[in-house]
């Protein structure tokens, strides 16, 4: 299988390109192109072995849950070329990722069981267990790195930075809540809980878009609704569809993004199993057959297909 390692084209009209940790962003006076990879990040570290299939799950995933959200925020998404590609509106993306949280897992866990009670200026409850549900859902902000680890921030510290307006913050912050309210509808219905997500947001013509990927397994996390409260009375760990297995599977091989570590050889076996697993993901978080793309040359195709929709556009 041809996996998607990065790609390196020179479109007609391109005024700029950036590779972030997943996606080749190509820029354009008013519009910008993203492919998404098949590289997979994990504790901010591009890991040395793309997963077959994986941009397609996270691009056709995100156009699901833009399509199916467009009546609460506008989006950046235009039109979505090929199974890798999406083409939108260039915004100026606010330096924030939202961050919503409805259950006490990954991250939060971490910080929880080290004795933190405050996360980004969120007071947790004594008494959590991981995985456990949160009294409501809780916002934990966190600054967006161009390179190296993202950090968590608190709503105050994000207002006095000036980093986000206030009048702005305050409508992010009612963006991101409905969209995990709308995000937790769509799971239950396909029997999944949405323990939690990050939202992006961008500003164009001084309006609100959410940009970038929603309720992907990169940007998500999901435990599966019909084991979640025997598993959690006793005490065992939550069956997930997120790449959460791929993160803990790092930590049990010794690899938490940290200086000096080395990133643990990642077998022909296990990059196939977190392929069936993104697959999974998104099969029972969309109620969708996938439909792998199975050409030969798919940078060929991918360079094709957007310079089909430049060409409409």
């Amino acid at each position: 299988m041809n996996a998607i390692q990065e790609t390196n084209f020179q479109f007609p009209g391109q005024t700029g390109f950036y590779r972030g940790k997943v996606r080749d962003v190509y820029s354009f006076p008013d519009k910008l192109v993203m492919i998404a990879s098949d590289r997979i990040s994990a504790f901010d570290v591009v890991l040395p072995r793309p997963i077959p299939f994986k941009g397609q799950v996270l691009n056709q995933t995100a156009e699901h849950f833009l399509r199916a959200t467009s009546d609460i925020v506008p989006n950046w998404l235009l039109d979505v070329p090929d199974p890798n590609a999406s083409v939108g509106l260039k915004c100026e993306p606010y330096a924030v990722e939202m961050v919503v949280r409805g259950y006490l897992a990954g991250h939060a866990w971490r910080e929880y069981r080290a004795g933190r009670r405050i996360l980004c200026g969120v007071a947790l409850p004594e008494g959590l267990r991981e995985n456990d549900r949160l009294p409501t859902p809780i916002i934990t902000p966190s600054t967006k790195a161009h390179e190296g680890h993202d950090e968590d921030i608190s709503r105050e510290e994000i207002l006095e930075r000036g980093i986000v307006q206030e009048r702005d913050y305050v409508q992010l912050e009612k963006y991101a809540l409905a969209l995990f309210a709308r995000g937790t509808e769509m799971a239950a219905k396909q029997g999944l809980i949405l323990v939690d997500t990050k939202y992006e947001f961008g500003n164009l013509d001084g309006k609100v878009y959410l940009i970038d990927e929603v309720h992907t397994p990169d940007s998500s996390r999901y435990f599966y609704a019909d084991t979640y409260a025997q598993k959690q009375q006793a005490g065992e760990s939550q069956k997930q569809l997120s790449k959460e297995f791929v993160r803990e599977w790092l930590i049990a091989n010794g690899f938490q993004g940290k200086t000096g570590q080395t990133v643990p050889v990642m077998s022909d076996e296990w990059v196939n199993q977190i392929s069936k697993r993104y697959i999974e993901l998104f099969e029972t978080v969309t109620g969708q057959s996938f439909q792998p793309d199975l050409s030969t040359d798919p940078l060929v195709r991918i360079e094709n297909n957007i310079l089909g929709i430049l060409n409409k556009m």
